[in-house]
């Protein structure tokens, strides 16, 4: 009796039946590639809490792609002194990069991201000053984390091995005719107290960085590498106060900023992140994570 009833309300009402599934799996159908800015930021999603077994349950990002695959490379154009091909290799190790600095699972876990360095001009002096210096002192103005992805595993463990991500690269002429790239990514690092507990707390990092591949003709560098122009972050849930290294967001009694703040939503990428509210020295308020 159960099952002909079943029937009969399909038979009855097809339609109904076909949307309220839709509705169920739209949360979960995959999104199109980023290929330009949005224009607005994702709608809100159900209000519920993220798991062991769903760490991105109730976020945007559970419908992101998964690692490099959430990054898009546009085609390959001769530009500046590049030819096609050699453009097309720089746009994959600009990729390569990123994924050496906020995804690969040795720097994720504390390690020296030694991948995403060799990639440096090992000449560019004041890069090289700062890489040096993060990783020994950090501080405010020497950083790792404004370059790479990293946790204490003493105090944090990443849940499973996916890294949601979702951005694009850019390129244009640059100057003395090299290549400049720019990328903006923003990367979701679902994570747990390495004491234990199944409270998920999700760690959002946004990155723009500008690199330029230059002209070997013009300025000194080395086959394989380029310069740094430029490079901003933004995180939710990954510290507010002075820096350790280390990405540490808050579990449980998680630290509150006080007194009038800016609330920013980690997952709207519809403005570049020099027009949102929240400067780099200052701890906002997250709308959502």
């Amino acid at each position: 009796m159960l099952a002909s009833a079943a029937l009969l309300i399909v038979a009855l009402a097809p339609g109904r039946i076909v949307g309220w599934l839709s509705d169920t799996n739209r949360a979960e159908e995959p999104i199109a590639a980023e290929t330009e800015r949005p224009t607005q930021a994702p709608p809100a999603e159900s209000a519920r809490q993220p798991t062991l077994d769903e760490p991105f349950r109730g976020s945007p990002a559970a419908r992101w792609a998964t690692g490099t695959g959430g990054i898009t490379v546009p085609e390959a154009k001769a530009t500046g002194w590049m030819s096609r091909v050699q453009v097309e290799r720089a746009l994959k190790q600009t990729r390569d990069f990123l994924a050496a600095a906020n995804l690969d699972p040795v720097a994720l876990q504390g390690g020296h991201p030694k991948k995403a360095i060799a990639l440096i001009n090992p000449h560019q002096q004041d890069v090289q000053d700062f890489l040096k210096t993060a990783f020994r002192e950090p501080g405010s103005q020497n950083d790792p984390l404004l370059l790479f992805s990293r946790f204490d595993t003493t105090q944090v463990r990443l849940v499973g091995d996916v890294v949601k991500t979702r951005g694009r690269i850019t390129y244009r002429e640059g100057e003395r005719g090299a290549l400049q790239v720019a990328s903006d990514v923003t990367y979701v690092y679902p994570v747990v107290s390495a004491e234990g507990g199944s409270e998920v707390v999700r760690t959002i990092v946004r990155r723009e960085v500008v690199l330029s591949w230059d002209d070997p003709s013009k300025v000194i560098t080395e086959p394989g590498t380029f310069s740094l122009v430029s490079y901003k972050v933004h995180m939710t849930n990954g510290g507010c106060g002075a820096s350790t290294g280390y990405l540490t967001p808050p579990f449980a009694t998680g630290e509150a900023a006080t007194g009038a703040v800016p609330e920013v939503d980690p997952y709207d990428r519809s403005t570049s992140m020099s027009e949102q509210a929240a400067s780099d020295d200052e701890c906002g308020t997250a709308t959502r994570s």
